[in-house]
């Protein structure tokens, strides 16, 4: 008889089997948690290898495509201007051992210049206004205003692309050719280098369009990260410089804007990436003609608009040498959006290590 040493009585015959099937669970338990860390951590691995195999992808899919269109455009692909397809109805000619209508030509340099155009024009229009409209959210404004109107600006960050480039399309562009453009082109100094701003304004498509359409964009994505990095600022520092008697100014140029600032590059880098990379907005807004704008009003087109319109056409093209062009045009976007970014880190990396400053320099 097993005797129960602690209170003299006898042991229950049933109490060794709870005993083993405690210790099971125990055993199951302890090794779950065990393994926990490991799946923590194949997780984590799959999570940031991701992105990157997927980036990898794509632009070996892209290199890939567009590698007869590479060998035969050559460099001209890169500094030509003339966009043509060729004769549908001549021979088939071979270059190289690339197949491709006779006369065709492909040189991207104007549709290169009108991405770059657009949007810098979008990111100079969006970045004032994102760091003031995030820092009247989140400095000037109550509370029970500052939330409603920051709900506005995320909801307007999530309105389809084609909506705005409609809207910009027959609402924006017609207003902006008849009351705005010629005003601006009238009043402009002159100088020689302005008058790139003079010329006929047309009818509301054109590079100024879209790059305000763009900017209007991206501020929404600009303006949310923004004030959300200014909510972050700890209040001790602007509390110090204000009773040091700095102004609400000196206050906002020397602590808050350099306390956030990598941050604020880096919600530009996320704004400028949508520009170089939207196509409908573009497209509508643009004009999609493949020349240099002539003046500031002018049309022209991006490497994302050209994709977009160009893609049916290239499809009737037996030899496929149409679409492997446009492919060698989207690798070239994701050259540029590459080197965007590593631009970004390196004044990031800098910035951040300056640190931010108190009192004047």
């Amino acid at each position: 008889m097993v005797v129960d040493s602690t209170a003299g009585h006898p042991a229950s015959p049933l109490e060794p089997l709870a005993i083993r099937r405690t210790s099971l669970v125990r055993r199951i338990a302890d090794a779950s948690r065990g393994a926990e860390e490991g799946v923590w951590r194949t997780a984590g691995r799959v999570a940031v290898t991701l992105p990157v195999v997927a980036l990898v992808f794509a632009v070996s899919v892209l290199a890939v495509k567009a590698y007869p269109a590479i060998r035969v455009n050559g460099w001209n692909f890169l500094t030509g201007t003339k966009w043509t397809y060729g004769s549908g109805y001549a021979a088939t000619i071979h270059t190289d051992g690339v197949a491709h209508p006779q006369g065709s030509s492909f040189g991207a340099l104007t549709i290169i210049v009108g991405t770059l155009q657009s949007s810098a024009i979008a990111l100079i229009i969006a970045v004032p206004i994102s760091i003031g409209a995030a820092f009247a959210l989140t400095e000037r404004m109550p509370s029970w205003l500052s939330r409603p109107l920051g709900f506005a600006i995320e909801v307007l960050a999530g309105v389809p692309s084609v909506v705005i480039g409609l809207w910009g399309l027959i609402t924006l562009g017609p207003v902006l050719a008849r009351d705005v453009y010629p005003i601006l082109g009238k009043h402009m100094p002159d100088v020689p280098v302005l008058d790139y701003f003079r010329g006929a304004t047309g009818e509301g498509e054109g590079l100024l369009t879209a790059g305000l359409v763009l900017g209007l964009m991206i501020i929404p994505i600009i303006a949310s990260t923004t004030r959300d990095l200014f909510d972050q600022v700890p209040p001790l520092p602007k509390e110090g410089a204000t009773a040091l008697g700095m102004t609400e100014w000196e206050v906002a140029n020397k602590i808050t804007v350099p306390w956030v600032r990598s941050g604020i590059i880096g919600a530009s880098v996320l704004g400028l990436g949508r520009a170089l990379g939207e196509t409908v907005a573009v497209a509508l807004v643009s004009g999609s003609e493949i020349h240099y704008a002539p003046n500031i009003f002018g049309t022209m087109t991006t490497i994302a608009a050209t994709i977009l319109t160009q893609l049916d056409g290239a499809q009737s093209d037996g030899t496929g040498f149409a679409v492997a062009t446009l492919a060698e045009l989207a690798l070239v976007l994701a050259v540029i959006s590459v080197l965007v970014n590593l631009a970004a880190r390196a004044v990031i990396r800098r910035t951040s290590a300056l640190g931010p400053t108190v009192g004047p320099n």
